[in-house]
């Protein structure tokens, strides 16, 4: 699963990264938010963990380009900003979670893993071909009964 990271706080967007990648995800950070706009929607990530207060225009701003150009892409907000009218502008902007800083890194990694499950129901059946079995939705693949460890680029393949 790719994910992109759109996080002005380059030290936390970097730790954000490695553990992303650790856990199994193809994960990049951008600092700023026109890149992480173009290459949002550019496409091909499964998930967008979006800052709010990123200079110039801020997330929630981002969020609704994307939504307005019919980007779909689940969108999580990670933001300092904790008070409930902020939380409602992130969400009715079309963000589909929003968790604040600071926050538990096992929390933002279950809240990833349930938005991606949303994501890819409804997707491509697993291919089976002979003994090998290719599960594009859960990014496994199989030989026989026993599970090929890919590394975390390989799924992106």
């Amino acid at each position: 699963m790719r994910l992109l990271i759109v996080e002005d706080e380059r030290r936390l967007a970097a730790s954000l990264a490695r553990g992303l990648t650790a856990e199994g995800f193809v994960a990049e950070a951008v600092h700023e938010r026109a890149e992480g706009l173009h290459r949002a929607l550019g496409g091909g990530y499964d998930l967008i963990i979006l800052d709010v207060m990123l200079p110039g225009m801020n997330g929630y701003r981002v969020c609704a380009a994307l939504r307005a150009a019919g980007d779909e892409t689940p969108i999580l907000m990670l933001t300092a900003k904790d008070g409930e009218y902020d939380e409602a502008e992130g969400l009715d902007t079309g963000a589909d979670d929003y968790l604040t800083k600071p926050f538990s890194y096992v929390v933002l990694v279950a809240r990833g893993r349930a938005l991606l499950r949303r994501r890819t129901r409804g997707a491509a059946p697993a291919i089976v071909l002979g003994d090998l079995t290719v599960d594009p939705a859960a990014r496994r693949v199989y030989r026989g009964e026993a599970e090929v460890e890919l590394t975390a680029k390989e799924p992106a393949v």
